[in-house]
């Protein structure tokens, strides 16, 4: 039987969500509820006539409902939509370091809940989240499975315990920032060597995404795969020479670890 999943948010991720729905054409009947109703239709012509840009209580009375909102408007949320989520209902929270326990606390029963982390790339279906079941869902593996599809319809879903959240923050919620100024620096380097902005960050960017395909793909270990690129006496060892001196992976390292500290303290 196809259950019907209602979606409370339209912003970035949960256009996200919706968007990987209808591409993957998982499920046909989505209820969608914005703030801004004009947003809801928008991402309701998506689908067949069977999805609704409707109002918040039919939104909360589908099978799976998701909260797209963000922490500081989750529980006025919760509040108003707790007497409408059944005994068999599944409530899927993405809001940021928002625990199991607490949003549990808020609907004052017991309910069937998954905390997800996904990340920004979703917004182009290379999506990479992380999915924690509360003990109620986890006894239910065709609930959970029917969430982990939703979320690999725009990318990469795993399930992690909840006490690895905060390491998922570190390592995928905010380090697509990490990347951009990666990729940034790359193409600045290349616009200093003389090539068009344009072209410098197609450049820089393609070989940041095929890198990573690569490590995906091949199950090689990255270590391998970069001694594959530096050839003796080369160019490539020049630059790895560099970056080791200037002490990238240190950066790196304790840049993730100052995200992780700073979201067990939130």
């Amino acid at each position: 039987m196809n259950k019907k999943i209602g979606i409370i948010g339209a912003g970035n991720m949960g256009g996200a969500i919706i968007s990987g729905i209808a591409k993957k054409g998982i499920y046909d009947e989505v209820f969608i509820f914005d703030k801004n109703p004009a947003t809801a239709s928008l991402y309701a012509a998506l689908f067949s006539n069977n999805t609704y840009s409707a109002g918040l209580f039919t939104v909360a009375s589908a099978d799976i409902v998701i909260l797209a909102v963000k922490p500081n408007i989750l529980y006025s949320v919760i509040e108003e939509i707790k007497n409408c989520i059944k005994e068999d209902t599944v409530v899927v929270s993405i809001a940021a370091g928002q625990s199991i326990e607490k949003i549990e606390k808020a609907f004052g029963k017991k309910v069937k809940l998954m905390r997800v982390m996904p990340n920004t790339p979703a917004q182009v279906g290379e999506g990479m989240s992380a999915l924690s079941p509360n003990a109620l869902l986890s006894a239910d593996k065709d609930a959970t499975d029917a969430v982990v599809k939703i979320f690999e319809s725009f990318g990469k879903a795993e399930i992690v315990p909840e006490n690895l959240m905060d390491a998922v923050t570190g390592v995928s919620g905010s380090s697509p920032a990490y990347v951009f100024m990666f990729i940034e620096a790359l193409a600045d380097a290349a616009v200093a060597a003389g090539m068009p902005r344009d072209k410098s960050y197609t450049f820089a960017a393609q070989s940041v995404l095929g890198a990573a395909k690569m490590v995906l793909e091949t199950k090689t270990h990255p270590a391998e795969l970069k001694d594959m690129v530096c050839s003796p006496g080369g160019t490539t060892i020049e630059a790895v020479k560099v970056l080791e001196e200037k002490g990238l992976r240190a950066a790196v390292m304790d840049a993730v670890k100052a995200c992780v500290d700073k979201s067990r303290s939130m």
